[in-house]
């Protein structure tokens, strides 16, 4: 069977005939969309969506046919061909429509195990290498938010993106004082797409409304609403960004960028710019696992010094978001979708801390009960037995004594299997702050089961929690 890198420089445009090389049908994929203006009406984008389906479901078709008159071998090898024209076609709808849908495309790029590999290696490039705006919008929008072109703002601007993804792109540029610096330039229209998407996923859900549950749904999902419009208010991105920065000191060996402000808008955020490379890049450069080790208690650290220093959720553990450094220290890049916790949700996420801590099943239980708005004396049901192994399995890092493997692939599984079983039985009552716990759990396990790192969660919690001074005998009784 063909590995995935040969499929790359070899894919078919169609499953049964040939075409241009992979990283060719890439390039020229990028330029036509670069060209392109980010459809923002409901409607568009959701025919759209439409049609990616139809033609996913065709080629799967005619692959199914065709194995009528294939051997094993030549099988195998159509339906990987197949896969990586499904995932192409994905990644051309979900860079041409970006928001919220590109999202979801960078969401499943991080279940290296669950997808079929295909799919994971093109979803990838969502993190670094979507469809980049052509340089001319580029310069009409910077003279828009920065008053001149980016010849005379800046000393020198690259004209080619150097990464690009869901909500903007960026580009490398210096100062007329010389810093170099990373200048992160919003799609316009953006705004709109989340607008858009909103509404059709409303739509979608509609038979919901019937439900017991669709209070819940529609809480989560206003929740979700206002927190990605926040994202594209680059002026709180960088508030958070100087928030965090404060929180690290030099031998953390954590770095948080500095935002200049006299050359950030809205819409534009210049930055330090952070040499080094992603975790992909990082991990083919063969690291010894002390050195992955490391790496990954930072990244623990971080979540951890943000949530009790500061009060802070930092869901957004994907891989574009993180920067390896050459000198062993780890980069943090992007805080866009960083949640300032709300007096409610901090002193009932502050209640977790005990069964987090002791790891027995009757608090969990118990705190299950309070997050999910039951009686403190409600049986034990399906739905309450189910949630509390899915706890469980998120929470095992934490509980563990001593380093916990991420690089198990038994334990990386389990967490997964359970969300998808209770999505299946619906069971889908819950907090609004509850997608964006799910997507860090995942987004971290994932990160830490890339780099197969061993590290000891719960030393790192009750350092930190230590350092700030967190009092948790503020939450150490559950109230009824």
């Amino acid at each position: 069977m063909a590995n995935v890198a040969d499929l790359l420089h070899a894919v078919p445009t169609d499953a049964d005939e040939p075409g241009l090389a992979g990283e060719t049908r890439l390039r020229e994929l990028f330029a036509r969309l670069s060209l392109r203006p980010v459809p923002t009406g409901t409607w568009r984008r959701f025919w759209r969506l439409g049609g990616l389906h139809a033609q996913i479901g065709l080629a799967y078709t005619m692959h199914w046919l065709r194995g009528w008159f294939q051997g094993a071998e030549r099988k195998q090898r159509d339906l990987a061909a197949t896969r990586l024209n499904a995932a192409f076609r994905l990644l051309e709808t979900m860079g041409y429509l970006r928001g919220a849908i590109m999202k979801v495309g960078q969401t499943l790029a991080n279940f290296p195990d669950f997808l079929p590999e295909e799919f994971v290696a093109t979803l990838e490039r969502l993190h670094f290498l979507a469809p980049p705006m052509h340089f001319a919008l580029v310069r009409e929008f910077l003279h828009n938010e920065l008053g001149g072109d980016p010849e005379d703002v800046f000393a020198s601007f690259e004209t080619e993106a150097f990464a690009a993804a869901s909500l903007g792109q960026v580009h490398r540029a210096r100062l007329k004082t010389g810093e170099l610096v990373a200048v992160k330039v919003q799609y316009p229209g953006i705004a709109r797409t989340i607008r858009a998407d909103v509404r059709g996923l409303v739509t979608l859900l509609w038979p919901l409304r019937l439900s017991r549950d669709w209070d819940s749904v529609k809480a989560r999902i206003e929740y979700i609403h206002r927190t990605l419009e926040l994202e594209t208010d680059y002026r709180n991105e960088a508030r958070l960004q100087e928030r965090v920065r404060s929180l690290f000191r030099e031998d953390d060996g954590i770095v948080v960028p500095r935002v200049f402000q006299e050359y950030s808008t809205h819409r534009v955020l210049t930055m330090e710019y952070l040499a080094g490379r992603h975790v992909h890049d990082y991990l083919a450069a063969g690291p010894t696992q002390d050195k992955r080790n490391r790496f990954a208690a930072k990244l623990v650290r971080s979540w951890y010094r943000l949530f009790y220093a500061a009060r802070l959720h930092h869901p957004d553990f994907h891989p574009g978001n993180f920067i390896f450094m050459d000198d062993g220290r780890l980069g943090l890049i992007d805080f866009g979708c960083v949640l300032e916790l709300e007096d409610e949700d901090w002193e009932l996420m502050g209640k977790s801390d005990r069964p987090l801590t002791t790891g027995r099943r009757d608090e969990r239980l118990a705190f299950l009960k309070e997050w999910l708005d039951l009686p403190s004396d409600a049986p034990e049901d399906d739905r309450l037995s189910l949630c509390d192994r899915y706890a469980e399995a998120c929470w095992k890092p934490r509980t563990a004594a001593g380093e916990f493997d991420f690089g198990d692939e038994q334990e990386f599984r389990r967490a997964f299997d359970l969300f998808i079983e209770m999505l299946r039985k619906r069971y889908t009552r819950g907090r609004p702050l509850d997608a964006f716990i799910s997507r860090w759990d995942f987004g971290s396990r994932s990160m830490l089961y890339r780099l197969q790192a061993r590290v000891d969660v719960r030393a790192i919690a009750e350092q930190e929690i230590a350092a700030t001074g967190w009092d948790r005998s503020d939450y150490a009784t559950l109230s009824n």
